[in-house]
């Protein structure tokens, strides 16, 4: 048996990212922690979150904010839903662009855009997990819970993924599984920006034998004012820390920005 952690779009939240670490540290039974992008964007610390994360050796994968702010882009790729979210999505692109360091940037750059992992090594049969930020051509796409079951297909198909195998995804920062044909889709949720109602930072444990995978979507407090107060002390939008309060039920105020 291997176990796995998952976490994605930790959007620069290091207050959640301490919390969901030491939480994957006292179960002591995990044989490696993962991320699926999204490492900077809305809170005050993208430098300290690529710091922790490389001091821990957790490899990972580009979210679209990593390889936007990694190239220079124009924007983030974030999908926004009115003209004042659009405004808040390009706010904190800036602060955050001008806030990096170069070497953060340059790790962002090095970040792959997709990790095939073998818990049993190349020569053991058994399930590979696949980890894509979006989906399998652009991590700007959206993989909902509404997708149909003919876009998972396709998904997988592309992927290359079979039976027992499982393919786990961020980015929509609200987590939820599927087993179609045997192969499991799971997007992991968010560890620094929820948006399913529930303020927790929420991540991805991994069960795998041999013939597939258990799922376990765990939710971890934090100190979610400390969080609040050091967006409130930066230049970023206020409205990014009523988002945090509320795990996303004040999506209205800054809208769909991923």
């Amino acid at each position: 048996m291997k176990r796995l952690a998952l976490i994605s779009d930790i959007h620069a939240n290091l207050p959640a990212l301490r919390a969901v670490l030491a939480d994957i540290d006292e179960r002591a039974n995990i044989d490696a922690v993962y991320h699926l992008g999204d490492l900077c964007g809305y809170a005050p610390w993208p430098n300290e979150v690529v710091a922790l994360l490389r001091e821990r050796s957790i490899s990972g994968i580009a979210g679209n904010y990593d390889s936007t702010v990694a190239t220079d882009y124009k924007h983030c790729g974030c999908r926004a839903d009115t003209p004042h979210d659009e405004e808040l999505s390009h706010l904190s692109f800036e602060w955050t662009n001008s806030h990096v360091t170069p070497e953060t940037k340059r790790y962002l750059g090095s970040l792959p855009f997709r990790l095939d992992v073998r818990p049993f090594g190349g020569h053991v049969s058994g399930p590979t997990v696949t980890l894509v930020h979006g989906n399998q051509t652009l991590n700007t796409v959206y993989v909902t819970e509404d997708r149909s079951n003919s876009f998972l297909e396709k998904m997988a198909k592309d992927i290359g993924s079979r039976a027992e195998d499982v393919i786990c995804f961020g980015h929509t920062h609200k987590p939820w599984q599927r087993v179609l044909e045997g192969v499991q889709f799971i997007n992991t949720g968010s560890v620094g920006r929820p948006k399913d109602g529930d303020p927790r930072a929420c991540y991805v444990l991994l069960a795998i034998d041999g013939t597939g995978a258990r799922v376990e979507f765990v939710r971890v407090a934090y100190d979610i004012e400390e969080a609040a107060r050091g967006i409130l002390d930066s230049e970023l939008p206020n409205e990014f820390a009523d988002f945090l309060r509320s795990g996303g039920a004040a999506e209205h105020a800054v809208g769909k920005t991923n």
